[in-house]
């Protein structure tokens, strides 16, 4: 299983991914899951994987390849002319890797299923971000959807959805999303750490900082355990229910 969230902001975009992928309890990994690509000062972009290791392998792989060799530079990640255009090129990679492996198109349950989230800015452009679905469709972040999840969403939603604003800072959004990391970690083992982190300022055209969250990480078990506390402490002063008959229920 993986987790991964792209945040839209005003002051660009941030990525948070983990790094473990299983097939079964006996057979635990670490893998990279967030990918860059880059032309300082004219393309910066990002891609972050989820579903089928061999799947998503491979597409990175064969976009990897043809930015790289000569003869393939067309259709290249690094000559699209709009992130739009990238989607549509990551989408139709990953339609072509599937159809290698099974001979027909692929479906949201396909054993080599696959999403990403895509973001980034190209030079004259705002910074975007996109959801493309293992069927090879895709939708774009806006207003009323600023932030995408792929994998295992469910746990760590509630709280981005509670307390998300465009207008946030960087120190603050890597708090919001480590909260959601650790709600999605202490819920579902095949999430794991370690966190992979990259932050885009808006205009600049190149990656902006990255951090790695090991299990060992200080601000990371800061969060966690003082998110811990809150949540105690939040229901600790919660009043109880009032209605009548429930210490008799509780006797009986």
């Amino acid at each position: 299983m993986t987790y991964c969230v792209g945040m839209k902001l005003r002051r660009g975009l941030v990525f948070m991914a983990d790094t473990r992928t299983n097939a079964g309890i006996d057979n635990v990994s670490t893998f990279r899951k967030l990918y860059t690509w880059e032309t300082p000062g004219e393309r910066f972009l990002t891609l972050m994987a989820a579903g089928n290791l061999a799947t998503t392998q491979e597409v990175v792989s064969l976009l990897e390849e043809r930015a790289k060799a000569p003869d393939k530079r067309d259709p290249s990640i690094l000559h699209t002319e709009s992130i739009f255009q990238t989607a549509r090129l990551v989408a139709a990679t990953l339609k072509e890797v599937v159809a290698g492996m099974t001979g027909g198109g692929q479906t949201a349950n396909s054993p080599f299923a696959a999403s990403f989230i895509l973001g980034g800015q190209i030079a004259g452009g705002e910074p975007r971000l996109f959801l493309i679905y293992p069927e090879g469709n895709f939708i774009e972040a806006g207003d009323d959807t600023p932030f995408f999840q792929i994998g295992e969403t469910k746990y760590g939603k509630p709280i981005i959805v509670r307390a998300y604003d465009a207008d946030m800072d960087f120190p603050d959004v890597i708090k919001l999303l480590l909260v959601s990391f650790d709600s999605t970690l202490k819920a579902n083992l095949s999430v794991g750490m370690p966190l992979d982190l990259l932050i885009y300022d808006k205009g600049d055209l190149k990656a902006g900082m990255r951090h790695r969250f090991e299990r060992d990480d200080a601000y990371f078990r800061l969060v966690s355990e003082g998110w811990s506390k809150a949540l105690k402490d939040a229901f600790t002063i919660l009043p109880g229910f009032p209605g009548p008959g429930v210490d008799e229920a509780k006797r009986s």
